[in-house]
């Protein structure tokens, strides 16, 4: 899931007040789900949503830097939409000090296979807009700039991998604000 509303894009960015009470529904919705395992951005932003859902089904929460957002420069870009435009049509593409969409999905799909092997039935994962696309977009290659332009804070999809561990999951989304 993507994390809720946010004062900004920083690793130590809050959730807004609207994004509290986001990460409260969050938590009633998704506890029915049986989530068994819960691993989390280690921003701030992330934790926050991650905490009432963590409360609501006794789980402890386990941070992965992994999961923490791309960054798509270490210089300021005026560009940076046709920048990450860039990155969904050119996956080997950086910027300066940025890391390419086929680097992040890479991180972010190792903890992700770590969850599919886990004995848990159910894992929430709570990251940021972009690795959440990237890592769909493993599964659904249509999934694109369009798509993460669609995303809404929060977002939440299901993955659910078929018994023949040779398929793909399924991907359905099931939050609608």
């Amino acid at each position: 899931m993507r994390h809720a509303k946010a004062t900004g894009q920083e690793p130590y960015a809050e959730l807004t007040d609207d994004g509290l009470a986001q990460a409260e529904q969050l938590a009633k919705k998704l506890a029915v789900h049986s989530v068994s395992y819960i691993v989390s951005s280690p921003w701030k932003r992330a934790l926050q949503t991650a905490d009432p859902l963590a409360r609501a089904v006794s789980q402890h929460i386990h941070t992965d830097e992994r999961f923490q957002e791309r960054v798509l420069s270490t210089r300021h870009l005026e560009n940076w939409m046709e920048v990450l435009e860039r990155t969904y049509t050119d996956e080997n593409f950086a910027e300066e000090g940025g890391e390419s969409s086929r680097i992040a999905t890479a991180r972010g799909m190792e903890v992700l296979e770590e969850c599919w092997s886990r004995t848990e039935r159910s894992a929430a994962v709570i990251t940021h807009g972009n690795m959440l696309s990237l890592l769909l977009r493993h599964y659904h290659k249509s999934f694109g700039y369009e798509e993460w332009m669609l995303l809404t804070n929060p977002d939440v999809y299901v993955l659910e991998r078929p018994r023949g561990e040779q398929e793909p999951p399924s991907i359905r989304r099931i939050w609608t604000d």
